[in-house]
């Protein structure tokens, strides 16, 4: 398709969007030939409302061009956008022209009202005489329609091929909730515990502007991960490895230098490359608390549990006999993060509430026998605030948390008092597996089993990479843990390992 059949095509399309945006057929004179396909790292979309959603690409001629900005020219460029409500294109509902700024990685984000509710969408974007892959996407429903949704997280590019991203894909998910660790900042070789090395990171550790837009692109470029991004909108919330393992608040946990200036150039580089609104990138930092409804069904309240905690207690690990982390005045969320989850969750009229996060909430104890050896990383290094935590989830129409992080599937009853096997379970917690991170995964029944026997409100443990995909009606959650046997290699197929259906408290009572 040229040019002049293109926006011939879109001449019925009325813009909504937000930014420097111009009438379908406009040019703002700022583009010229590109010397080859600049969709290289595919399209997605994210944050669905009831009449909209985000649409993103980023053009990049070279996905490692070596200076992060993808080979592309120092000069801004003309996008063409267009969605349709048929795959064909046939009936185009909205259109327009974007600039693509070279000072932001040529990225484009397109902010849509205005549509119907509940209904599917087919997006697509062209610059310079080519055409970028079709996405799906979706507006969210008015009532109570089901849901189809995934969680996943954790997809380390040097541990193994993004095969769980493609039989993801391959489900077709009304909603993808992405709970953290998107991307990995270490040098080649890095981080390869528990895992051979499939493929290799761009080089170097992730520390300016221009390695995280780098590895961004390296990561993008994968075609079972753009698969994914193209079937359904995504949820994005970035973990620590989007800016540096285990960091916390303002504190680097290697203390490397000028650290306020790589997390700003980390979230920058983050938003760049993610379906993310222009009000989250707020200065250096970046917004990703936020609440997203699915109707009157559910209301999805993303959490951020990095930028405002305090540092990990007790130099950070696995550790017993940490005082420290029992400490009242600990916070994780900070305080305006909890007040506005807080209010999020009294307020809230929505028939379920699920709380996506990145770190276990639930209790873990490590150690075998006597003692206790606590994740001080996780919720058990603060305590006090998951004890006020569980306490709002009581008081909340049919909590339910999401995690990732782990690299294994958890089922857990969350529990005011674990220690006490008749503390009421206050809510359920979903741990997905990795992607992608740890390599092939395994089955240690031996592990497992003791592991299950330490942690008796833990019903369910699986080492293997993976999934989760997840049903939601106004009577249950059916949850079904998917995992794959390999991923050292392509092509291995995804199998249920493990299911689960969780009443609603109403249909329970019945």
């Amino acid at each position: 398709m040229d040019r002049r059949s293109f926006l011939a095509a879109a001449t019925a399309g009325l813009l909504t969007t937000t930014g420097s945006v111009t009438s379908a057929g406009a040019s703002t004179g700022t583009s010229r030939a590109l010397k080859g396909d600049p969709f290289t790292l595919g399209v997605a979309s994210g944050d669905p409302s009831a009449d909209g959603f985000v649409l993103w690409t980023r053009l990049a001629l070279d996905p490692l061009g070596g200076d992060g900005r993808g080979a592309m020219p120092s000069r801004d460029v003309d996008v063409d956008w267009q969605v349709a409500t048929d795959e064909r294109f046939s009936s185009i509902v909205r259109s327009g022209t974007l600039t693509a700024r070279a000072g932001a990685a040529h990225s484009v984000h397109v902010e849509l009202d205005g549509l119907r509710p509940g209904t599917p969408y087919h997006y697509r974007f062209r610059a310079q005489g080519r055409v970028s892959p079709a996405g799906r996407t979706t507006t969210t429903p008015e009532g109570e329609r089901p849901l189809a949704f995934a969680v996943a997280a954790c997809a380390h590019y040097e541990h193994g091929f993004y095969t769980a991203y493609r039989r993801l894909a391959e489900e077709e998910p009304d909603l993808v909730v992405f709970l953290g660790d998107y991307m990995y900042e270490y040098g080649p070789s890095g981080y390869t515990a528990l895992a051979g090395q499939v493929r290799s990171h761009t080089p170097g550790k992730c520390a300016t502007l221009a390695d995280y837009r780098l590895r961004h692109a390296q990561y993008k470029s994968d075609p079972d991960l753009q698969r994914a991004h193209a079937t359904a909108p995504w949820l994005v919330a970035f973990d620590d490895h989007e800016v540096e393992n285990n960091w916390a608040g303002p504190v680097s946990s290697t203390g490397a230098p000028a650290f306020d200036r790589r997390r700003a150039d980390a979230f920058r580089a983050y938003y760049e490359n993610m379906p993310l609104r222009r009000a989250s990138l707020r200065g250096t930092a970046l917004q990703v608390n936020r609440r997203v409804s699915w109707g009157a069904l559910a209301r999805f309240h993303l959490l951020d549990t990095r930028q405002f905690r305090d540092d990990q207690a007790c130099l950070d690990g696995v550790r017993a006999g940490c005082d420290e982390r029992l400490d009242e005045d600990r916070t994780l969320l900070g305080a305006g993060q909890w007040r506005w989850l807080e209010e999020g969750l009294h307020g809230s009229g929505a028939r379920w509430n699920l709380l996506g996060q990145q770190i276990m909430v639930a209790h873990r104890d490590y150690r075998r026998g006597p003692g206790r050896e606590v994740s001080l990383d996780s919720w058990d290094g603060y305590a006090a605030e998951r004890a006020r935590l569980l306490g709002s989830l009581a008081a909340t129409s049919n909590p339910v948390v999401l995690t990732g992080d782990a690299h294994m599937h958890h089922l857990a009853d969350l529990k005011a008092d674990t220690d006490d096997p008749d503390s009421p379970v206050v809510a359920r917690e979903l741990v997905a597996s990795s992607i992608a991170s740890d390599g092939d995964g395994y089955r240690d029944r031996t592990w497992i089993a003791e592991s299950l026997a330490e942690n008796p409100h833990i019903s369910y443990i699986d080492q293997r990479r993976g999934y989760i995909m997840a049903r939601l009606t106004r009577d249950d959650l059916s949850v079904a843990y998917r995992t794959l046997d390999y991923i050292s290699r392509r092509g291995a197929p995804a199998r249920t390992a493990h299911r689960v259906t969780i009443p609603s408290a109403e249909q329970a009572r019945a």
